[in-house]
């Protein structure tokens, strides 16, 4: 199915929209087994397994979200648009923006959901029909660290906005006809002054609304979506994120214009292998199974197989 690709608004940030997919099946609340599988409320985010076709499960620990991904395997982020109006996200994997590939930031390009749209998306942007799969590969192997930026490896991040209402025009102006030359007169200075009056209640222009939204978004920084998983020594490799092999990914444009310049929600989901979250904690490890203590004297239970009980061995 294609996709629409949006471009530059008023405010000069272009967007991206994702294809509409089946609607997903709810899946809150986990269950405390699996974790999360979803999270996000103005968009329902999660990371899928493009070889099983299945949501990973989301831990959450110390105030942060965690999958455990396989090296090798690709993945794509699972996006849903849960409101009834369009969405903006912008998305970053290991602080690199998956449209644009700049050092993520969120004033940048992103994808643009109708009411209700989900959409997989599997790839870094290469153009309008391409995409280069996400594929879970070691730190030294990542997107980020080849292009010299390895310090935010190991976080995909998700900036949603909501679309500026579109503000109707004043009513015009209707005054009241006079005859002779003095009433014509005032007329017109009457009609100049609502005129002014009319002028300075107008909304402010494209222009005077890009220069308010940069100011806005100089004054508070963006949230950070920066991090590593703090542990000594991990029993495997850290993982990050590959530019993977070339698929076809279709894409056309569109506008959007944000509501304001700071996102209306941020999602952030950390990842590494399913063998350093385990160390760390983050995945929990069921206890092994209780072992009866041996008493003392002949036992009870031996260890005998089960089956039926033979005959005993014929007497010489």
């Amino acid at each position: 199915m294609k996709r629409r690709l949006l471009l530059s608004t008023a405010l000069a940030w272009a967007a991206l929209s994702a294809c509409a997919e089946s609607p997903a099946r709810p899946q809150f609340p986990p269950s405390p087994a699996s974790g999360y599988e979803r999270i996000g409320s103005l968009m329902q985010v999660s990371v899928v397994d493009r070889s099983t076709g299945r949501e990973l499960p989301i831990y959450r620990h110390r105030g942060e979200y965690w999958v455990a991904g396989r090296p090798g395997s690709r993945y794509a982020i699972r996006a849903r648009n849960a409101a009834g109006e369009r969405v903006m996200a912008v998305m970053s994997v290991d602080g690199v923006n998956i449209v644009t590939g700049e050092t993520a930031g969120v004033l940048q390009n992103g994808y643009v959901f109708s009411g209700g749209e989900r959409s997989d998306i599997t790839g870094w942007r290469k153009s309008d029909s391409q995409i280069a799969a996400f594929e879970f590969t070691s730190i030294a192997n990542s997107y980020a660290s080849r292009t010299g930026r390895p310090d935010d490896v190991g976080v995909i991040g998700v900036a949603m906005f909501r679309e500026r209402a579109a503000v109707p025009p004043p009513p015009p102006v209707v005054l009241p006809q006079r005859d002779g030359n003095a009433s014509s007169s005032r007329e017109m200075e009457r009609r100049k002054e609502a005129s002014s009056s009319v002028a300075e209640a107008a909304p402010a222009g494209p222009a005077a609304q890009a220069r308010s939204a940069d100011s806005a978004s100089g004054a508070k920084a963006a949230p950070s979506l920066s991090g590593s998983l703090a542990r000594p020594s991990p029993p495997a490799p850290s993982l990050g994120t590959a530019h993977g092999r070339r698929e076809t990914s279709h894409v056309g444009h569109t506008t959007f214009e944000r509501a304001q310049s700071t996102p209306d929600e941020v999602v952030r989901i950390r990842y590494d292998s399913r063998e350093n979250l385990v160390a760390a904690g983050v995945i929990p490890v069921p206890p092994p199974p209780a072992r009866w203590p041996r008493p003392e004297g002949p036992s009870a239970f031996p260890g005998s197989e089960m089956g039926y009980v033979p005959d005993p061995p014929a007497r010489y």
